[in-house]
């Protein structure tokens, strides 16, 4: 029977790495084929492999196949290639014999664990593979090695008692490469959330070094520079190490902390030599790592201003085919000479995951992880919002810490061997990764205070013109997009709450961002004023900057009157009001649009507020949040008193009735001091403390004691109604 020709596809990214093929079920079915079988692949130039074969876990195209990057890479094909599929019996292997590069030392040979590489594969001879290195002066390095014959001949899977001895002929055309500071096996199916900067960087990177006839074609020079930007954590550096392994031809990598030196000149010569290198070896790339440690804007010492002269000649005089990928978390910080084009001519920035991207990431780093059942990698994606890779890495990691927390107390830690049943029963479980959830903060959210407010709407008494008001401003946008989509209706940017204190404002905002399942950054409004010139404006800028990064967001401003008040009203000393409100107008309707981001803004004195804020396009959307009516009061009582045990002898209704002019806050101060006096008379009376309840007596004292404090505001709010 012919082969079946497939079309390739990546790899889904739970399974990269265990050299399968993935195929759906309808041509697995067509072909003959069932779950763990293997067949063999053929690329259009005779290249084979052989895979073990599984259905896909999502929906695949027919007619497509799936397959890792180790596996495209002994094929040679990428996505869009095809390859033929068939059958393929396996045998057990008695012994294979492999071939080592000629150019690795023979007193480095018996550290090449060529057994770890190869047990549980299927093998052909003629194949390529790779090995770790056990030489500690070498611990990340990997050895390529090919298979030159095996025992049975034919495909084999190479098990624990395979015998695996090293041919005395090395492989001529295979070389170590030590060059490109050590591989540490990353591959392009290492990085997830970030399909598009990939694509865009193989752009910049492989097709100047592969194909520079392209260039020539069209009479242009190839890009120069790439510069990676972004907050730290987010996948820079393993993006460079994962292109240094992918690319073919020379890699230089070099972090700042391995350039810098304190001798006069020494920083500079050593730059010098890197790019000598990669000019003897081209096509070659230059990785550096950490910029902005290395060279600093021009305010910066003496030393930083001769290192960012010599790289700027370097860059100017780069070879052909030589181009320089560099990473950085604080792209302000580099010298803006450098950022000109010819030089670091592209800035991408790898930002902070989106959904989608967090479940790939998940995915990633719960490969051959022991996970449960109740384990819903997409529901985690869902919720944490800002987290970056290195934080998502993390808390897989802290969810195995809960794990092994959990079985400790049946371990024996002082010796011995561990019982069988406790390690074939440890899985990771929801339980876990919820407990990991309350210790691991997000990165892209430490320098402001976010949260995800655990407010529902339930939380919030009366109040319900308010709440859809506020629910079509703000929830739908982010909930029903493409119903926004269709009627080209552009979301509201802010919304104004105001009203008397007390009336549940800053409870709505919270609850409106649990509902829209979106993250919180809340700011007191005068803890952004600062006296110095401009930092009051850079807060304003970075509270934006943070919100647009970690979208969906609801940015909050409690207390507006006392950050943005009326222009021109001041009276001499640093203005740093005025230039706040400049900065917020910039932010609100500037250049670069807020998608995704909501400003919600709080005040008891509207009239204060500059009316450059109030109008569309900025805070547009007005809320009067009033105090409430009998029924409202009456729902306020059923929140406060919901988890607090009552005495028959309490009416909620004759509560609402008893407080005319009373505001949510009063209401819930009712509660608390009824409570107290519940207390009281438990501490001086003792008794039964399933016993004590909240009676109608304590509430007619703390009737007493709490005063109304609404007053009538109408002509105050008149103007915004």
């Amino acid at each position: 029977m012919d082969p079946t020709n497939l079309v390739v596809e990546s790899m889904e990214k739970r399974a990269v790495g265990e050299r399968l093929a993935m195929i759906d079920d309808e041509t697995m079915a067509g072909m003959g084929l069932e779950r763990g079988d293997y067949v063999a692949l053929e690329a259009s130039d005779g290249t084979r492999a052989v895979a073990k074969v599984r259905p896909s876990f999502n929906d695949t195209e027919e007619g497509a196949i799936r397959l890792d990057e180790g596996l495209c890479r002994e094929l040679g094909v990428s996505d869009g290639d095809r390859v033929g599929v068939e059958g393929a019996t396996v045998r057990p292997a008695d012994r294979v014999t492999v071939a080592l590069p000629a150019d690795l030392p023979p007193d480095r040979q018996p550290y090449v664990r060529t057994q770890e590489a190869l047990v549980d594969r299927v093998v052909t001879s003629g194949q390529t593979s790779d090995a770790p290195l056990a030489d500690e002066e070498a611990a990340n390095d990997r050895v390529p090695m090919r298979i030159v014959a095996t025992d049975p001949a034919g495909s084999v899977i190479v098990e624990e008692w395979t015998r695996i001895s090293i041919s005395d002929t090395p492989a001529g055309d295979l070389s170590m490469r030590g060059e490109a500071g050590g591989s540490d096996g990353v591959t392009y199916e290492d990085v997830g959330g970030l399909a598009s900067e990939v694509t865009q960087v193989r752009e910049m990177v492989e097709l100047p070094l592969s194909h520079p006839e392209l260039f020539d074609s069209l009479g242009i020079d190839p890009p120069r520079g790439v510069l990676l930007y972004g907050p730290s954590g987010t996948g820079k550096t393993h993006l460079a190490r994962a292109i240094a392994n992918e690319t073919d031809g020379y890699v230089r990598t070099v972090s700042a902390a391995e350039a810098l030196s304190k001798g006069a000149g020494e920083t500079e010569g050593h730059l010098e030599e890197v790019f000598e290198e990669a000019a003897e070896n081209a096509p070659a790339a230059v990785f550096i790592d950490e910029l902005d440690a290395l060279v600093a804007g021009p305010e910066g010492r003496e030393t930083d201003r001769r290192v960012v002269s010599r790289l700027l000649s370097l860059l100017d005089g780069l070879a052909d085919r030589v181009t320089v990928v560099a990473t950085t978390n604080d792209v302000e910080a580099i010298d803006p000479a450098l950022r000109r084009p010819g030089r670091f001519d592209r800035e991408i920035e790898i930002g902070v995951p989106d959904r989608a991207g967090r479940e790939e990431i998940f995915a990633i780093h719960t490969r051959g992880v022991a996970l449960a059942d109740d384990v819903d990698l997409a529901e985690y994606a869902e919720t944490t919002h800002g987290f970056v890779g290195s934080d998502i890495e993390n808390l897989i990691r802290e969810g195995a810490m809960a794990a092994l927390r959990r079985v400790r107390p049946e371990m024996d830690l002082d010796g011995g061997e561990l019982d069988p049943s406790i390690l074939g029963g440890l899985r990771i479980t929801d339980a876990d990764i919820r407990r990991a959830l309350r210790a691991v903060e997000p990165s892209a959210l430490r320098e402001v205070f976010v949260e995800l407010p655990d407010t529902s709407w339930d939380d919030v008494g009366g109040l319900e013109g308010t709440k859809d008001r506020l629910q079509e401003t703000v929830q739908w946008p982010l909930s029903y997009p493409e119903a926004f989509e269709r009627v080209g209706l552009q979301p509201a940017t802010g919304v104004l709450l105001y009203g008397p204190p007390g009336t549940g404002k800053t409870l709505l905002a919270k609850a409106v961002a649990n509902e829209a399942d979106s993250n919180f950054i809340s700011i007191k409004g005068p803890e952004l004023l600062d006296k110095y010139v401009g930092e009051s404006e850079r807060g304003v800028r970075e509270i934006f900057a943070k919100a647009r990064e970690n979208a969906p967001t609801v940015v909050f401003f409690d207390e507006l009157d006392a950050l943005a008040a009326e222009r021109g009203n001041g009276t001499g000393g640093s203005n740093a009001g005025e230039r706040v409100v400049s900065q917020l107008l910039t932010e609100l309707d500037g250049l670069e649009e807020l998608e995704n981001v909501v400003v919600i803004a709080t005040t008891n004195r509207p009239e204060l507020i500059d009316d450059a804020l109030l109008r569309s396009g900025r805070l547009d959307r007005h809320v009067h949040v009033s105090a409430p009516d009998e029924g409202a009061r009456r729902e306020i009582f059923a929140v406060h008193t919901r988890e607090k045990p009552l005495a028959d002898d309490v009416d909620l209704d004759w509560l609402a009735s008893e407080t005319d002019g009373y505001v949510g806050a009063d209401v819930e101060a009712v509660c608390r001091e009824a409570a107290t006096a519940a207390v009281r008379g438990y501490v001086d009376e003792g008794g039964d403390v399933e016993g004590i309840v909240l009676t109608r007596a304590g509430f007619e004292r703390a009737l007493e004691a709490v005063d109304s404090s609404a007053t009538d505001d109408s002509d105050r709010f008149a103007d915004l109604g």
